[in-house]
């Protein structure tokens, strides 16, 4: 018995402390969330699943890297986890790098003062692997935290780039009905150039909008100049644009509905999905529908063109995503800007398509966006 009881002293000892290091787990991501949200910019806003993240997974791993039976090296070994904390950081955040690492180092020193007042001391070992763990961690986290918003302004580059086209095709549009004038009709010039000029306009915002994303360091959702107008008017000038075109082809129905809103992002969602209809439909109308009920709006686009494949229904708001067989391949940007559009007012978009009923695209919006956008985002 003398013998059984001594060979397992040695094992025993690292087990319990061991277990005593995971007892600390809730204490030490308790005191991690409030010191935070009282000092990490944009924390104090961010719902608990989505401040504590991956947190708690990373506490595990540190205390089987600080394990002597454990073989985990660091608290990033073996695992992505920091990169998926980054990935999260950039995605559902408005962190910068800055919130990122603070939060890391806040983590070790809520671990080291928990460590130590539960009578757990860190030896010099312990501190080195608590050291290199938030080091990998902060780099690894960071790595993939750039790379979301390298992307992201990649997309939205690619997205303002892409949208330029419907003001510029409308300046082409009247500079070539002014040039087909045999006689000049004084009222209908004003008219014309009126319209170069806004378009004109509109093409500058787009390029301001273009240099301020490049140096954008937010998550994924769209920045928003929120503004209280009424939708119905906005609508009805999207489709006025179609018909320049298209004489006839698009009609808007419903009332007016005035609701706290992104001007420029909804007019631009609207033009992309008008411009699917006209480019995928077939000869007959495009309908633009406003509905309002239960403090949110509806916004269908409907067109009687060929059906969406089911296949196709799954992936279509895909970034990039070609319909190579489509009659006018596009290049994938606009639905997932349109898809963005509606994620960052608190709303979604989606799709209803049949060979009896045409396909429809719905804009599903709270009619007041404001609790649903982060301030400045």
């Amino acid at each position: 018995m003398s013998l059984a009881h001594d060979s397992t002293v040695p094992a025993a000892r690292p087990r319990l402390r061991t277990q005593r290091l995971a007892n600390l787990r809730e204490a030490v991501l308790q005191e991690w969330e409030h010191r935070v949200r009282a000092s990490v910019r944009g924390a104090e806003q961010l719902l608990p699943p989505i401040l504590i993240n991956t947190l708690p997974a990373f506490f595990d791993h540190l205390a089987e890297a600080l394990s002597r039976e454990h073989p985990r090296d660091t608290a990033a070994s073996n695992s992505n986890m920091p990169a998926v904390h980054g990935n999260e950081r950039a995605r559902m955040t408005s962190y910068g790098p800055e919130q990122v690492i603070q939060e890391y180092q806040i983590f070790r020193d809520c671990f080291a003062e928990a460590a130590l007042a539960a009578g757990l001391p860190l030896r010099r070992g312990d501190w080195a692997i608590l050291h290199a763990s938030i080091d990998i961690a902060v780099r690894e986290s960071i790595r993939e935290f750039t790379a979301m918003h390298e992307s992201f302004q990649r997309r939205i580059a690619a997205g303002l780039s892409h949208d330029m086209r419907n003001p510029l095709s409308a300046i082409l549009i009247c500079a070539q009905l002014l040039q087909r004038q045999a006689r000049p009709e004084p009222e209908k010039t004003a008219d014309l150039a009126q319209r170069i000029v806004e378009h004109g306009k509109r093409l500058d915002t787009m390029i301001e909008e273009l240099l301020d994303t490049l140096s954008y360091h937010r998550g994924q959702h769209l920045p928003l100049a929120l503004t209280q107008f009424d939708l119905l008017p906005l609508a009805q000038s999207v489709c006025a644009q179609v018909n320049l075109l298209h004489p006839g082809k698009c009609r808007v129905a419903g009332a007016g509905i005035t609701g706290w809103w992104c001007e420029n992002s909804l007019r631009r969602a609207l033009e992309n999905l008008l411009g699917n209809a006209v480019k995928y439909g077939d000869e007959g109308a495009i309908n633009v529908l406003l509905e309002h009920e239960h403090d949110r709006v509806r916004v269908s686009v409907h067109n009687s063109g060929p059906c969406i494949a089911e296949e196709q229904m799954m992936r279509i708001f895909d970034y990039l995503r070609r319909d190579n067989h489509a009659p006018a391949p596009g290049w994938g940007i606009g639905l997932p800007y349109v898809q963005n559009v509606a994620e960052s007012h608190g709303g979604s978009v989606a799709v209803d398509s049949a060979p009896a009923s045409g396909t429809s695209f719905i804009l599903d919006l709270p009619v007041d966006c404001r609790p649903f956008v982060t301030p400045g985002a």
